[in-house]
C-alpha cells in the first residue's frame, strides 16, 4: 500500500512532509504505515486519496473503480419504445386534441416523419437515463 503512496509522491513531486501537513495526517502515521506497523485510519486514508485526486481503493490496491458498463437496450426496451411511439403518433394523427399544426398549417408528411424520429430518439435516450437511475446495480462491471 506504500508503495502506491510513494508512486503518488513521485509523480507528483512531493514530499510526504508537505503531503501530512496539507492533510494533517501525522508523520508517524505516515512512518508506522512505511514500515508496516500499521494502516492509516479510513478518515485518514480518504484525506490523502482527495488530497492526489484518487479513490481510496486505488491507494489501498492501486486498482481503479470499475467503469461504469454502456449501458443497451433489450429487444424488449426497443418493442416498448415501439409501442409507445405508435400510441403517442397515433393521437398526433388522428388530431384527438386538434390536427398537428405548425405555423398555421397542417405538418406535411415528411415533417410528421421527422417528428417520429425526433421523438423515438428521446424516448432511447430517456430509457437508457432511466435505467442507470433506477437500476444502477444492473449496469456496473
Amino acid at each position: 500500500m506504500y508503495e502506491i503512496f510513494e508512486q503518488l509522491l513521485q509523480k507528483f513531486g512531493i514530499t510526504a512532509y508537505k503531503v501530512s501537513k496539507a492533510t494533517g495526517v501525522t508523520q508517524s502515521t505516515l512512518s508506522d504505515w512505511k514500515r508496516g506497523r500499521s494502516t492509516p485510519k479510513t478518515d485518514n486514508m480518504k484525506k490523502i486519496a482527495d488530497y492526489f485526486g484518487v479513490t481510496v481503493d486505488y491507494l489501498m490496491n492501486g486498482e481503479e473503480e470499475p467503469q461504469k458498463k454502456e449501458i443497451t437496450l433489450t429487444p424488449k426496451d426497443e418493442r416498448d419504445i415501439a409501442k409507445d411511439l405508435d400510441a403517442l403518433m397515433d393521437k398526433l394523427e388522428s388530431g384527438e386534441d386538434s390536427p398537428l399544426r405548425y405555423n398555421g398549417e397542417e405538418i406535411d408528411a415528411e415533417s410528421k416523419e421527422l417528428l417520429r424520429d425526433a421523438i423515438g430518439m428521446s424516448l432511447r435516450h430517456l430509457k437508457i437515463i432511466n435505467k442507470e437511475k433506477y437500476n444502477p446495480r444492473k449496469n456496473k462491471k
